[in-house]
């Protein structure tokens, strides 16, 4: 077995450990990364020869999470990993992102990087060692590679800046930052933050930017030590010399004149497809079809950064500052819970919001701590969006990072499940694309949410800025790109949050770094931006809505003693099924003891309530309230005061009652004993004042077989009145005088002679219920 290479170094808070030659040695490049029981392994492959059939870069990256990483078992069917999830396939965009731009032009081998968690601590994120991994495993490989890059997550709490944050503190921060740079630049940056400030941003990108050298050094020490020579890509720049020379001759100037007319996208793009069909039709022979498209891209690329540098003038005649059209409406849909349209020049999302129950929030099957999700956003891009058919599927990676990002721009606005107990999903849907769908998707999301009634924190808009460079040092930052700035621009800069700061911010750029004066403009740009677009969004809805649509579920959220939880869920859940089954209401039990009961229907939920509350309360002195008759003794009956609590009302304390006392008639008592053992004496005739007068009958009870119990035992009187007749002859026990009135009839733990009161004298007569009255007493009703 090959020996390892192994560097190591602090940075943040651990020990960053990278190992090579161990593992995977028949990958171009391989990389063991181990940040305290994280362990990530990264490989890197390089197909052979290009692939003649396209004119792109094929880079793939996979991030593959696998559960037994974290002691886990796939809770799918099939008990095994399947299509990446959300949280995967996000981290792979990291990294992709981070790397692509490192790859020379040109380059049309198929490249695989593929990043596979060993270990997870659930307390250091791993997506951090994949990006470092693949830029180890580029670096140290024959592959073009122009890296190595170091990357980090940066935290912001109370003032203070934290290098690798473990998940705990990252909860905590009100800034959460990955940061991903070379040794001379900035390459990518993703953010979720509450409301941070655009000097936050800044100190935190060059606290990541000054941790990133580190793991460059640590990452050379590596390459020094195991490195290959790499493959060498050699553009060849007298045919493309020859290629822009052509294309030039036979435009003759009309880009320009396409680009001159500020035409909308369909119009200017019909004009250019057909110069670039004659320029096709002329030139496939000599060079290809591919060269051919890239030649005549570069030179419309060439104009139309010419005329942003040289004249301030975008494709569509705006400023460089300019925001295009902006309408914004609410409430268009009638069924819905809550709709926002927004619209910017040719640019259009529908973003549609359902509200309902906490126990429809998602289950997540992942490697964090977080095992549910309350708020979700999904982005849909159908083709019809950009005038294309083509096939419709599941959402692509693009997608998904799209609505991501939407979705941690809105979260930080959002109030807390306490304050609003409902599960929130929003779906946007792109009805027409050019550029920035995905901050359109943020402040469609925004009203929506408004128009539902959720109560925000504020508002919240989203603005795309770009860049456009030239090889003499000049540059122009611009606001609001559209599709062919986004193109033909070195980057895509999107910030969103509220007026009081930023809540997600996501860059990607295409060229090979990034200064900060530059990053410093756009961030003050897309401040002045946003503020604009949310004073827009305030003429069409400025405030939540106090009423949530009537088509929206109820939600009512009560406390519960945490050692009463056992007692509304029951054994195997029967007890909290058998209530969401009789109310029809939705239940969801927190752990520390709340309980949201949501359902269209308000009597749904007060029925529901009114079992759960009954499960849960505790009984004082006093408490008047309205049970069934369970079962009747001859010395009164058994009233059920709350599920699974029985009271005893004894005969002279019914009252005046017109009928004869049946099981399952309902009467309203009042509580009046609670003994040291919880058992519960209830009165009628405390609660209605009734007099006494005539007694009423005694309630009937079935008879009994006793069978032989040991010879004649005749049995005394026992009446009711001021005295009671006489005790019988138990066995050999002499029967005594059993009592009357109050301390008659030989109630009590111990019956016997003179039989009143708890505790009779000697012998038989006193009449008890095992459970309620004792375990002693000479008779005892038997249920």
């Amino acid at each position: 077995m090959p020996e390892a290479t192994v560097v190591e170094r602090i940075i943040g808070n651990e020990k960053l450990v990278i190992e090579s030659g161990e593992l995977a040695f028949q990958a171009h490049g391989s990389a063991v990364l181990t940040y305290g029981d994280t362990v990530v392994l990264a490989t890197a492959v390089m197909a052979d020869k290009p692939r003649p059939d396209i004119d792109f870069l094929p880079l793939t990256v996979e991030f593959e999470e696998r559960l037994y990483s974290a002691g886990k078992i796939p809770g799918s069917f099939f008990r095994r990993e399947g299509r990446p999830g959300q949280e995967a396939i996000l981290s792979a965009r990291l990294t992709d992102r981070s790397i692509r731009p490192l790859f020379p032009k040109g380059l049309h081998n198929e490249i695989q990087v593929i990043l596979t968690v060993l270990s997870a601590d659930q307390k250091n994120p791993p997506e951090i060692l994949g990006m470092i991994g693949a830029s180890a495993a580029l670096s140290m490989s024959h592959l073009p590679f122009s890296g190595p890059i170091g990357a980090c997550r940066v935290s912001y709490n109370d003032g203070g800046f934290i290098v690798n944050p473990t998940y705990a503190e990252i909860a905590d921060g009100q800034l959460n930052m990955v940061v991903a740079s070379t040794r001379d630049a900035i390459m990518m940056v993703e953010a979720g933050s509450y409301e941070v400030s655009e000097e936050v941003i800044l100190e935190g990108i060059q606290k990541a930017f000054d941790a990133n050298l580190l793991t460059i050094d640590l990452i050379d020490e590596l390459v020094s030590k195991v490195g290959q020579p790499k493959y060498e890509v050699t553009p060849d720049t007298e045919e493309e010399g020859r290629l822009d020379a052509q294309i030039k001759a036979i435009v003759n100037g009309r880009v320009t004149e396409v680009l001159e007319r500020n035409s909308f996208k369909a119009e200017r793009d019909e004009s250019l497809d057909a110069i670039e069909d004659e320029v096709t039709e002329q030139l496939v022979e000599e060079f290809g079809k591919n060269k051919v498209a890239e030649g005549f891209k570069n030179v419309v690329k060439g104009e139309v950064r010419r005329r942003i540098l040289d004249l301030g003038v975008r494709p569509d005649g705006r400023s460089l500052s300019e925001i295009r059209p902006i309408t914004c409406k609410v409430g268009t849909l009638p069924r819905t819970h809550g709709t926002g349209l927004f619209t910017r020049g040719q640019t259009q999302v529908l973003s549609v919001a359902t509200l309902g129950p906490l126990n429809m929030k998602q289950t997540l099957d992942t490697l964090s701590p977080d095992d549910t999700k309350q708020f979700m956003h999904h982005y849909n891009f159908p083709p019809y969006s950009v005038g294309e058919a083509r096939r419709v599927g599941s959402p692509g990676r693009r997608e998904i990072g799209h609505g991501a990002l939407a979705e941690r721009a809105i979260l930080s606005s959002l109030p807390a499940e306490n304050e609003f107990p409902y599960t929130i999903r929003v779906v946007s849907e792109v009805l027409s694309s050019n550029g920035s769908t995905s901050m359109g998707s943020v402040c469609g999301t925004s009203m929506a949410l408004m128009d539902a009634g959720v109560p925000m924190k504020g508002p919240v808009a989203g603005i795309a800025m770009g860049l456009v460079t030239d090889n003499d040092g000049r540059y122009a930052v611009l606001s609001d790109i559209q599709g062919i700035e986004d193109f033909l621009g070195d980057m895509d800069f999107k910030v969103a949050g509220t007026a009081a700061g930023i809540n997600a911010l996501q860059m990607d750029i295409k060229l090979k770094g990034l200064d900060e004066d530059i990053l410093r403009q756009a961030l003050e740009q897309a401040r002045l931006g946003r503020l604009h677009i949310l004073d827009k969004m305030s003429e069409a809805i400025s405030e939540p809505r106090t009423e949530m649509s009537p088509y929206a579920p109820k939600t009512v959220r009560i406390q519960i003693p945490v050692e009463k939880i056992g007692a509304v869920i029951g054994p195997g859940g029967r007890v909290i099924r058998g209530i969401i089954e009789e109310t029809g209401a939705s239940i969801d039990v927190a752990d520390d003891g709340g309980v949201t009961l949501s359902s269209s229907d308000q009597t749904s939920i007060e029925m529901a309530r009114s079992r759960i509350e009954g499960l849960t309360r505790e009984l004082v002195v006093g408490d008047i309230l309205t049970g069934k008759v369970n079962r009747l003794a001859s010395f009164g009956a058994f009233v059920e005061l709350i599920p699974g609590k029985d009271g005893l009302v004894r005969n002279e304390d019914l009252g005046d009652m017109e009928e004869e006392l049946k099981v399952g008639q309902e009467i309203t008592v009042m509580v009046q004993e609670i003994d040291s053992m919880g058992r519960v004496n209830v009165s009628r005739r405390a609660l209605f004042g009734d007099d006494g007068g005539e007694r009423p009958p005694r309630p009937s009870r079935p008879p009994q077989d006793r069978g032989d119990r040991g010879g004649d035992r005749p049995r005394g009187g026992g009446g009711y009145g001021n005295r009671g007749g006489g005790g019988g002859d138990r066995g050999r026990r002499p029967g005594g005088q059993g009592g009357g009135g109050n301390r008659g009839g030989g109630y009590g733990n111990r019956g016997g002679q003179g039989g009143g009161g708890n505790r009779g004298g000697q012998g038989g007569g006193g009449l008890s219920d095992r459970r309620f009255l004792g375990n002693s007493g000479g008779r005892r009703d038997r249920p």
